[in-house]
Formats: structure tokens, C-alpha cells, sequence
């Protein structure tokens, strides 16, 4: 029997059906065993394998329910909606799969609240104007905003990883969407700054040329205790794991904390950004 060699790095897809082989294989299934359990057919599970069909939203939830992956991280359905973010920045859904297993993430954001604190309202907002502008289509704002949602939800584990987060002053007081859905995102941070794992902090204008990053930039640490490093431009991502380029952007952070206002005074400062204050 042919066996076609797969080459996870070609494409999603093809890291989608590479996985979907070795996760298959390590049960001892063949296709025809793991078509019966999702209602397919073995022609359609092999296509899916070695890329020459492209995975459905349907097709991934029964793979989930096959491979006892539903809700889980590594779920297909989780990829399947990496796969169709064609508006995703390249060495992003590599980037987020650390993200859902990190045990501290530092980001930095510069013009928006960061992806993982944005309300749905202030997602949609976003996403919709991307389709306006053409960036992206419909099917992938509507895909974007519920990867987002997902994201967040791995955050949520029964032993959730510390969350640091520095937002340049920017982020606040740039309004998204009008004052109603401005007005809850900010109240939504307030929220976030009195969880126990979370520190938010707000990095004024006033502090000038000390600010050490101009892009955002977002840090984890693996439970491994590694450290990678995601950067994005306008036009692309860069996903760093070379702890000699890595450790100085984790200096650069830190040196950013000591320069930013203290949870206390970032809440205060939202709070008076809410009310219309200067």
C-alpha cells in the first residue's frame, strides 16, 4: 500500500492532516476505522490527511468527538479555524499554540486593547472594519472573532497562567465603536485588574523616549520555563525562540514595567478616561 509522506510545514492544511494521521496511527486505527466513528468515508479522511481536501468546521467537531478532543486545546476545531484565518499574520496560529500553554504571558499592545481582553463588541468592531477595508472577508471576520473567543476561553484553566499586560495610553483612550462599546471595554479591564493572576498596567505618554518597544510585542514562558517571543508589524509576525534574541526583549519588558503606572493608578486612569476626564 502507498503511503504518501505528509509535510507539516507546507501549509495549515497540510499540519492539520499531518496531525490528524499521527493522532489517528498512535490509536492503532485505519482510516476506514476512524471514518466509521466520524460518519465519513476513508476516500474523504485520506484526502483530508494529505491535503487535498480542506478540513469543514463539521468535519473537525467529529473529529473532536472521535478523538476525545472537544474543548480541548489540541482541538481540530481550533485548527480548522486557523486554517480559514486567512487575514491571520503568518507565525501567528504557531504563536497561539504556545499561548494556550504557557504558564506567563506578558503582552504589549500599542492603538488597541489586546486581543485577549477585548470584549466581543470591541472584537466585532474591529473585525467588521477589516471587512469594510477589504483586509479580510466576511467568513474570516466572523471566524477571527471566534478564534479570539476561544483564546480566551483556554486562558480559563483550572490553574490560569499570570497575565501581565502594559498598554500603551493609546489603547484607552482610542474610541472603537462609540462610546457604549468603549464604554464596557474599559469597564471590562477594571474587571481584569482584580483577578489574582492578572496585573494590568497602563504606560503613559508622558514617559517619551523610554518607551522600549515600538510594536506590539507579546512574551511566554513555557512550563518548561523558555521564553518565546511574538512580534507583529503591519505586515507580518515573527514567532522568536532563541533565547539570545528572546532574553534581551524580556529586559526591554521589564525595564517598560518600571516605567508604566501601577495597577492602582492604570485603574484610576481608566476610570477617568470612562467618565470623560482628561
Amino acid at each position: 500500500m502507498n503511503r504518501k509522506e505528509l509535510n507539516p510545514d507546507a501549509s495549515p492544511q497540510a499540519a492539520y492532516g499531518a496531525r490528524m494521521r499521527g493522532l489517528r496511527e498512535a490509536r492503532g486505527w485505519t482510516q476506514d476505522e476512524l471514518a466509521d466513528r466520524m460518519g465519513y468515508s476513508s476516500v474523504h479522511i485520506s484526502a483530508v490527511e494529505t491535503g487535498r481536501k480542506p478540513p469543514t468546521l463539521r468535519f473537525s467537531r467529529s473529529a473532536d468527538r472521535s478523538l476525545g478532543l472537544e474543548g480541548s486545546a489540541d482541538a481540530f476545531e481550533r485548527e480548522y479555524r486557523q486554517v480559514r484565518q486567512g487575514g491571520l499574520l503568518e507565525g501567528f496560529p504557531e504563536y497561539v499554540k504556545y499561548e494556550a500553554r504557557a504558564v506567563e504571558l506578558r503582552l504589549y499592545n500599542i492603538g488597541i486593547i489586546p486581543g485577549l481582553l477585548q470584549t466581543p463588541e470591541y472584537a466585532r468592531v474591529l473585525a467588521d472594519s477589516a471587512v469594510r477595508r477589504g483586509a479580510i472577508t466576511p467568513e474570516q471576520a466572523d471566524d477571527r472573532v471566534a478564534f479570539l473567543a476561544q483564546r480566551q476561553v483556554a486562558l480559563k484553566r483550572p490553574r490560569p497562567p499570570m497575565l501581565f499586560v502594559a498598554m500603551d495610553e493609546s489603547c484607552i483612550r482610542r474610541t472603537v465603536g462609540g462610546p457604549a462599546v468603549m464604554d464596557a471595554q474599559l469597564a471590562h479591564l477594571a474587571v481584569f485588574a482584580e483577578s489574582p493572576n492578572t496585573l494590568l498596567q497602563v504606560v503613559p505618554y508622558d514617559i517619551g523616549e523610554r518607551r522600549t518597544f515600538d510594536l506590539p510585542v507579546n512574551l511566554l514562558t513555557l512550563p518548561d520555563r523558555s521564553v518565546v517571543c511574538y512580534a507583529e508589524s503591519q505586515a507580518q509576525g515573527n514567532l522568536d525562540r532563541e533565547s539570545a534574541s528572546v532574553e534581551p526583549m524580556l529586559t526591554a519588558y521589564h525595564q517598560l514595567q518600571a516605567e508604566s503606572l501601577s495597577q492602582a493608578a492604570s485603574v484610576a486612569m481608566i476610570e477617568q478616561v470612562r467618565k470623560g476626564k482628561p
